[in-house]
């Protein structure tokens, strides 16, 4: 007797399949997250997943999309939050360091990279340019570019997170020594300021 698998809608079995792969991507690296290995954890076809992303790199693709928009979305709400008095800048350098880290953002977007698949970033990209221009709106002037402060984050998120752990062990330091360091560096220009 066979067990029939249960229908889902579009979206649905969208949704599945980009939360599958979210897992797989945490669990085994980016190398992992292919179509087939999607399609058995959600137990679809091969062919059921290249009609909603069209190859592994549309996954992928879709992937970063929904974890950027996650990630700006938290970004934003804990900057709009703390421009309302609960002043908390490390708590924005946990979010983007961990979002790299845990969250896989960094080894995805760096197999895209690798991988020749460039353009698949620009959901991200996208997300980050979009988040910059709303909160440029109200950034003060005292501080350093809003630009600048971004670039910085998330360069030394995605550093620390492709590179970090082996660096701090040869260099003797606390694997939390960058995530130290961006809020130090945070502090010194202005940002987050508890006056």
């Amino acid at each position: 007797m066979s067990i029939a698998r249960k229908r889902l809608s579009p979206e649905e079995s969208r949704a599945a399949a980009l939360e599958a792969a979210r897992q797989i991507l945490i669990e085994s690296g980016p190398q992992a997250v292919t179509l087939k290995a999607v399609a058995a954890r959600v137990d679809r076809t091969h062919a059921n997943l290249l009609h909603h992303f069209g190859s592994a790199a549309g996954l992928q693709q879709a992937l970063i999309g929904k974890m950027a928009a996650f990630i700006t979305t938290t970004i934003r709400e804990t900057i709009f939050r703390q421009r309302a008095g609960d002043q908390n800048p490390r708590e924005v350098v946990d979010l983007a360091f961990d979002a790299f880290d845990t969250g896989g953002a960094g080894a995805l977007a760096s197999w895209m990279i690798l991988s020749g698949n460039e353009n698949a970033l620009d959901p991200i990209l996208k997300a980050i340019h979009d988040l910059v221009e709303e909160l440029r709106e109200d950034h003060s002037e005292d501080e350093a570019p809003i630009e600048d402060e971004t670039m910085q984050l998330v360069l030394m998120a995605l550093g620390d997170a492709l590179f970090g752990g082996p660096l701090s062990r040869a260099l003797g330091v606390p694997r939390s020594r960058a995530r130290e360091i961006a809020l130090e560096s945070m502090l010194l220009r202005g940002i987050g300021r508890r006056d």
